[in-house]
């Protein structure tokens, strides 16, 4: 992906703990940007973000806003609405991180508020920039089953929501970009280890084209995985997301051929916010715009929701 040229984008983050910090990094190498400044409720941090990139510490989400026309919000899920609604009144096209907030009643706040001060808003899906989904975005066209795993070591970052929240809805909206369908059925179990909320989830997916998807999720694991399987009728596709790499199987008459997929290994990050800066200098719409960021977040509340009915 190339930037598009034109005028230097001001760009800032709202949030700058170990993911905000490398959102500041990327704006601060990507030559269509200018990184004005960053916020941060621990303003020790943000001046030591704000001196490591030559930017400034803003006292505020308000100077933020006003410094910039592009925020990356970095924030915990739970304060996401609260941060994004005045920086899209200021002006500002907003990346969420994802997922896009809390709960359904924000994220049409969020999408309204974007719609009615005409700016942009992109979903911090990060996965969807990953080369291995591109290439799975041009081979796949008949998913029939898939299976995802996600497995993560546990921090406590990020336990303001469950795993399906934390973990799963990368693979949520990755299978909802592919298989293109009505979800049809859900049947969901987790259980709680080291935080209040689910910290192990599986749900089975069933589209209205038959096609079925099961996800697994884990942040207490003792080893990271991030790894996707689809079979349709023609193939196999095996694809690491962590390693961007993988292995197709295809049918050649009464015979299976097995060949590895060639991917050129780029940081998801930088390719994120490219696309982000580029969608905001060439008018177009964001890949992962708020429609998807809420349809994966109504799916994974659903998933949520069900589990802790059946505690």
């Amino acid at each position: 992906m190339t930037e598009v040229k034109g005028k230097r984008i001001r760009c800032g983050v709202a949030g700058v703990g170990y993911l905000g910090r490398h959102h500041a990094r990327v704006y601060h190498e990507l030559t269509a940007c200018e990184l004005a400044g960053v916020y941060d409720v621990d303003a020790d941090r943000a001046r030591e973000v704000a001196d490591q990139y030559g930017c400034a510490a803003f006292a505020s989400i308000g100077e933020l806003g006003a410094a910039c026309e592009a925020v990356s919000i970095v924030v915990p899920t739970d304060v996401h609405c609260e941060v994004a609604l005045p920086l899209m009144e200021a002006g500002c096209h907003v990346l969420v991180e994802k997922p896009l907030c809390y709960g359904l009643e924000e994220a049409e706040r969020i999408l309204e508020a974007a719609q009615r001060n005409d700016r942009l808003i992109q979903v911090g899906h990060i996965e969807h920039f990953n080369p291995v989904m591109g290439y799975l975005e041009n081979e796949v066209d008949r998913p029939r089953f898939i299976t995802a795993d996600r497995l993560a070591p546990f921090q406590p970052r990020g336990t303001e929501v469950g795993v399906v929240l934390d973990l799963m809805i990368h693979d949520i909206g990755i299978i909802l970009q592919l298989v293109k369908s009505p979800v049809e059925r859900v049947e969901s179990v987790g259980v709680n280890v080291l935080s209040p909320t689910e910290d192990i989830a599986n749900a089975r997916i069933r589209f209205e084209s038959g096609c079925v998807a099961n996800l697994n999720a884990s942040r207490v694991s003792l080893k990271k995985l991030r790894e996707i399987r689809i079979f349709q009728p023609s193939a196999y596709l095996s694809l690491d997301f962590m390693n961007q790499a993988g292995h197709l199987i295809k049918k050649e008459g009464t015979e299976l051929r097995k060949e590895e997929i060639p991917l050129e290994r780029e940081e998801p990050l930088k390719l994120e916010l490219l696309s982000f800066v580029n969608s905001i200098t060439g008018s177009s719409l964001p890949k992962v715009g708020g429609a998807l960021g809420k349809s994966a977040l109504e799916l994974a509340i659903r998933i949520s929701e069900q589990i802790r009915r059946a505690d």
